[in-house]
């Protein structure tokens, strides 16, 4: 299986976006998490807003609307190549498979930035990451709802080696000792959408937040255009140089949480003043009739 990568950089590194799979060769290099190599954010696609982060319980959290599609924007803050391997929901976002490290990543260039919206179906297309109810969410319907609600990335740093740098991203195969651990394809062990259903609801149940259950999850939505291609990408290390996560739901969960404050300021904006107005906006409509 390969992993994917989607670039956004300055003028002189504009670059396509590829899929990439994580090597096989590693190096025992040491590990470090105190630098942040790549950054995350989500993007609202049909708002066109990046979604705000508020942090509670040292936790980072966003904010989802129902049905709205979205993206996560992966932006490599280093001179280096690194390799990201991105969970949605506890699903790997390439290869579908339960999350592990060691499975099928993005590549990103120096400085590069990229937008991935979807999990991706083959090398040319994706099918659409959209919040959605739990028991409609991808994880859920194929019986991991255990994750919902969370998007984490694990990068790796590149053994050094000199070589040129191609154009666009490109894919590398699964680590070899990871690949002979997995049992086969997620999908064909997934329960049936009931029992998953059923399994997201008592997951939810137990969450640690005054009894409030995650909410939303990520949806399989339609097949978009994204096409990729493949690298070789060798990890300087067999652990992560940075594991990080977003947490997300919608807004009540988060306000019952106590992560986002009660929207009583949005409250006074939108509410409508009493008696008549000279102004309620809009444009002349029709009167009734034929015209």
């Amino acid at each position: 299986m390969s992993d994917i990568t989607h670039r956004r950089s300055p003028p002189m590194l504009r670059a396509t976006t590829l899929l990439l799979t994580a090597l096989i060769a590693t190096t025992a290099s040491g590990t470090s998490f105190a630098q942040s190599l790549v950054d995350i954010d989500l993007i609202d696609r049909d708002t066109g807003r990046v979604l705000p982060e508020y942090r509670h319980r040292a936790q980072t959290w966003v904010p989802g609307v129902p049905g709205h599609r979205y993206s996560v924007r992966l932006t490599n803050t280093s001179g280096e190549r690194v390799l990201v391997v991105l969970s949605v929901d506890g699903v790997n976002a390439i290869s579908g498979e339960t999350a592990g490290t060691g499975q099928a990543g993005y590549v990103l260039g120096p400085w590069q930035s990229t937008e991935i919206a979807g999990w991706r179906k083959s090398m040319r297309d994706v099918a659409q990451f959209y919040f959605t109810d739990l028991p409609d969410s991808y994880a859920a319907r194929t019986g991991r709802p255990d994750n919902v609600g969370v998007i984490g990335v694990a990068v790796f740093r590149e053994r050094s080696y000199p070589r040129p740098y191609p154009e666009s991203a490109p894919i590398a195969r699964e680590r070899e000792d990871y690949g002979r651990d997995q049992a086969g394809n997620a999908e064909r062990k997934a329960a049936p959408a009931a029992s998953a259903a059923r399994s997201g609801r008592e997951a939810a149940s137990a969450d640690a937040y005054g009894g409030v259950g995650q909410s939303i999850g990520t949806g399989h939505g339609d097949r978009e255009w994204s096409p990729v291609n493949r690298t070789e990408f060798v990890r300087a290390s067999r652990t992560p140089a940075q594991v990080a996560q977003l947490r997300y739901d919608d807004v009540p969960n988060l306000v019952a949480m106590g992560v986002m404050p009660r929207p009583y300021e949005w409250d006074r904006r939108h509410r409508r003043p009493a008696g008549p107005q000279a102004f309620p906006g809009g444009f002349a409509a029709d009167p009734p009739g034929r015209w």
